[in-house]
């Protein structure tokens, strides 16, 4: 483990998370599952008219 490495101190992970949450302040960022050039106005727009035609079917 990279603290180990660094300090010499083994530390569970439980330990690791306790002290980047509690003592530091830090929280779990995840990313956003969306990409950067999603386009909303087209989005709605295609849900508006293709998706009720495709639902629809022949």
């Amino acid at each position: 483990m990279v603290v180990e490495r660094v300090t010499g101190v083994s530390l569970s992970r439980a330990s690791v998370w306790r002290l980047l949450t509690g003592r530091l302040g830090w929280s779990l960022q995840r990313p956003e599952r969306r990409a950067v050039e999603r386009d909303e106005s087209e989005i709605v727009r295609w849900i508006a008219h293709e998706w009720p035609r495709i639902k629809k079917g022949p």
